[in-house]
């Protein structure tokens, strides 16, 4: 997906005069060729997260539209206050592209895990979340939202679904219907949750947007009122929104996400989701016993 940031923002930069990119020291060397080709409008502002915020929302006053870049906890926990003050509060427009997201880079310990920026962004009121689960989601959700007034939030991972879906910010996507149960599918999560539901009479929806939180699909297609949500991070940030949207009918609702707790050891990827239950057999495990509940 990183990949992909770049090569959209490059056609991006090229079309729309008012983009900004500044980077946390982080996808430079990616971006070579439009810092020769538009070095007033992209800056490496180095391992200077905060004032980059900063910067970034002195150019949305002056009308540009900033994308901040670096690995999750550097440009969403140690910016947080510059994210709610600078952006949030004076109404500014802008976008977050980060990487990393929850545990990507495992081999460098605690420092660069990130499994709670979405549940500490959904608090701030207004702040778009969109979690893609392909590149090429990613290239449509961005252009559909990177302008559209608001400040937005792009989580992105070094792990990727099995296929394409035709996504629209702000919607949820019905893969299939069934009675048993509703999973939700968060982001990358997607693939294995088809996997896991294989032989199951159960309603599978995906999420690509968290916030704007999509109610009305969530309603449409959860008859059972049984919902399992599958997220690649800590578990239970959507489950305010999904009592929300459905009001005051009982519900058993169970997340499957990142335990809340601190991140102690170090490994792959696979270990750690291992560990977590963030398997297919371990989604399918959890999607039994809901539907047996």
């Amino acid at each position: 997906m990183r990949k992909q940031f770049v090569t959209t923002t490059e056609d991006l930069i090229a079309k729309d005069d008012r983009l900004a990119v500044l980077l946390g020291d982080i996808s430079v060397f990616g971006f070579r060729n439009a810092f020769n080709s538009y070095p007033d409008r992209i800056y490496n502002i180095g391992i200077c997260e905060q004032a980059m915020t900063g910067l970034a929302a002195g150019l949305a006053k002056e009308g540009f539209i900033p994308v901040l870049h670096s690995i999750a906890p550097f440009v969403v926990e140690r910016c947080y206050e510059q994210i709610k003050i600078d952006f949030i509060y004076q109404r500014l427009q802008g976008n977050i592209v980060s990487v990393g997201s929850s545990y990507d880079y495992p081999g460098l310990g605690y420092t660069h895990h990130c499994p709670g920026d979405v549940g500490i962004l959904k608090v701030l009121p207004g702040l778009e979340i969109v979690v893609p689960g392909t590149a090429a989601e990613y290239d449509a959700l961005f252009r559909e939202a990177y302008a559209d007034g608001n400040f937005t939030y792009f989580r992105l991972s070094e792990r990727s679904n099995d296929q394409d879906q035709e996504v629209r910010f702000g919607r949820a996507t019905v893969i299939r219907r069934g009675a048993g149960a509703t999973v939700i599918a968060v982001g990358p999560t997607l693939s294995k949750v088809i996997a896991a539901a294989e032989g199951m009479d159960v309603t599978i929806l995906y999420y690509t947007t968290l916030a704007p939180f999509d109610g009305d699909t969530l309603r449409d297609n959860c008859g059972s009122g049984r919902i399992l949500v599958v997220e690649p991070y800590y578990a239970g940030a959507l489950a305010a929104d999904i009592h929300t949207a459905l009001g005051h009918v009982p519900l058993i609702i169970d997340s499957l996400g990142i335990p809340h707790q601190v991140i102690r050891n170090y490994g792959k990827r696979a270990e750690l989701d291992q560990a977590f239950g963030l398997t297919t057999p371990g989604i399918a495990a959890r999607l039994e016993g809901l539907v047996h509940a």
